[in-house]
């Protein structure tokens, strides 16, 4: 079996597709987005194509080392992220070829389901706000979910006045007044503060007994890090923008968090992010993969959630469900989705609607993650 060609498509607002195809007839399907960076990741799949096409599909682990290493520059968000759509498509393409769900492939399922969490929080304390807030958390009780996560909104500085402090930290006790004790919730703080505002903020919510905070600042120091997670009474969380196991290499080391959450759409695909998984686990720290994007990404995280024991639970939104990409959604039936028995990554792609191209909002610097973000009050660069 070789490798006869490689498509991109861009059928969704934020969604990347790629389908490797083969003289087998068999093709395999994942997601290249990286938010904020349409154009450039599917550059770089292109120059990857040039190595792929007539080679031999199921040396999965060969091509993932010759692509990471044969260039004299390595790593980035752009290359790790097309890595990663190649590596999922191939594991999908290898279950498919041996007819069996790509995760016995890897080892086999040590769970029969996987917990995942929604997003859902009290971002307006207005009466309106409220009402969006009990609406959306009514409609997810329905599927039983166990978790959700929600964050700070706007932008924050090196140190706020205690009445934006209190605003957040008053819709955290509600949310937990909401859904009562045996449900987790959990805050994303996006890297927007420092760690004295980290650490002030962490410990005003540590009543209401938060699940983990995410990113309570900037991914690039696993010092600072460890600083904020030192002084926390609760797990502290990170890595959707850590990009492989050498990135991961401190914070796991350092024990800088208690919880790592690399993206498999950009950490290098499945196979990089098993083993930044086995490598967490022999410092006791769980995994929680990243996901914000769509349901073939959404299944590339499912298998690696699958197979290994330090799996604690699973990041979905909305569209990774589906979002008319698949002919069978995901299903959420009491906060977990259960493992698919079908060849490759579980995922039936509707390959009218994924072949189809997007026209909607243009793609762009703009139109994603990324683009101006100010302060109001004096017009400086802040954090998204």
């Amino acid at each position: 079996m070789k490798i006869t060609h490689v498509e991109q498509f861009a059928p969704r607002h934020r969604t990347r597709l790629i389908r490797i195809g083969t003289d087998a007839g068999i093709s395999g399907w994942a997601e290249s987005t990286l938010e904020g960076k349409p154009r450039s990741v599917p550059a770089v799949i292109d120059e990857y194509a040039e190595y792929l096409i007539g080679k031999d599909p199921l040396r999965i682990e060969h091509h993932w080392q010759q692509i990471y290493r044969s260039a004299f520059f390595r790593g980035g968000a752009h290359n790790m992220s097309a890595l990663a759509a190649v590596d999922a498509a191939l594991w999908d393409i290898a279950g498919k070829h041996y007819g069996v769900p790509s995760y016995q492939l890897m080892g086999g399922a040590v769970r029969d389901r996987i917990r995942v969490y929604a997003h859902w929080g009290i971002r307006d304390l207005s009466e309106q706000g409220l009402e969006t807030a009990r609406t959306r958390l009514d409609m997810l009780q329905k599927k039983g979910y166990t978790a959700y996560k929600a964050g700070p909104s706007g932008s924050w500085r090196a140190h706020e006045p205690p009445s934006r402090i209190d605003q957040f930290v008053e819709a955290a006790y509600m949310m937990r007044e909401w859904v009562g004790p045996d449900v987790e919730l959990c805050f994303d703080f996006h890297g927007k503060m420092t760690p004295a505002l980290a650490i002030e903020v962490c410990n005003e919510i540590k009543g209401m007994r938060p699940m983990f905070v995410e990113e309570p600042v900037p991914q690039e120091n696993a010092d600072a890090l460890k600083l904020v997670a030192d002084h926390v009474p609760f797990p502290i969380a990170t890595g959707e923008r850590l990009l492989n196991r050498w990135d991961f290499r401190r914070v796991i080391e350092n024990q800088s968090a208690a919880l790592l959450q690399p993206d498999v759409a950009h950490c290098g695909g499945p196979s990089e992010l098993k083993k930044i998984a086995n490598y967490a686990e022999v410092y006791y720290q769980h995994i929680m993969p990243h996901c914000a994007i769509g349901p073939l990404a959404l299944g590339a995280c499912m298998l690696v959630d699958a197979v290994v024991p330090n799996f604690l639970i699973q990041e979905q939104v909305d569209a990774s469900l589906g979002n008319g990409l698949l002919k069978q959604d995901w299903e959420v039936v009491d906060g977990h989705i259960r493992l698919w028995e079908t060849p490759g990554l579980g995922v039936d792609v509707d390959e009218a609607e994924a072949t189809r191209e997007f026209t909607g909002e243009s793609y762009g610097y703009h139109a994603e993650l990324g683009g101006e973000t100010y302060h109001e009050n004096d017009g400086s660069v802040a954090d998204w």
